[in-house]
Formats: C-alpha cells, structure tokens, sequence
C-alpha cells in the first residue's frame, strides 16, 4: 500500500513567517500585487511620488542594478489605490 509521504520539502511559507514591514519583493511580485506591467511601475516611479520607491539591494548605483520594494508600501499603495475608487464614487 502506498503512503502520501510528501517527497517535496514545504513551501517557504509554511516553515517562515514574514513581517511586510520588513520583507523585500522583486519586480515581478510588484506585479502581481499592484496588477501593472513592469513599464507602468517604471512609469509610477518617474511620475507618482505615492508610488512605494525601491529599496537597492547592492552597492552599485549603475542602471540595471537589481532592487527590491518593501511588501508593506506596495500593499499599503494599493489599499490607497481601492480606497480612492471608493471616494470617487
């Protein structure tokens, strides 16, 4: 008889819990998150000074270097973002 071992080790969410207020996401999970396309958060950045800024994540200062956004100021954003749908209406 066959057992349901799990063969896989847990997901990273079930063995870490995360604080937002410290947690670092990428680009893509910016994404995700906010529903827009990476040239339309690039875009937010340059335009929007709600828009959460980019935390660098190395020492280079050269154009591509790699950032990440605090979890909490992008979902805080966005929970502006559907509170001013609600104002507006």
């Amino acid at each position: 008889m066959k057992t349901n071992t799990p063969t896989e080790p847990a997901g990273i969410a079930e063995r870490f819990t995360y604080d937002p207020s410290s947690t670092l996401i990428r680009f893509p999970e910016v994404e995700v998150i906010t529903g827009l396309a990476r040239a339309t958060v690039y875009k937010r950045l340059k335009d929007d000074p709600t828009f959460p800024r980019p935390v660098s994540l190395s020492n280079s200062k050269s154009r591509g270097s790699p950032v990440g956004f605090v979890l909490a100021e992008v979902q805080a954003w966005v929970r502006t973002r559907i509170a001013m749908r609600s104002e507006a209406a």
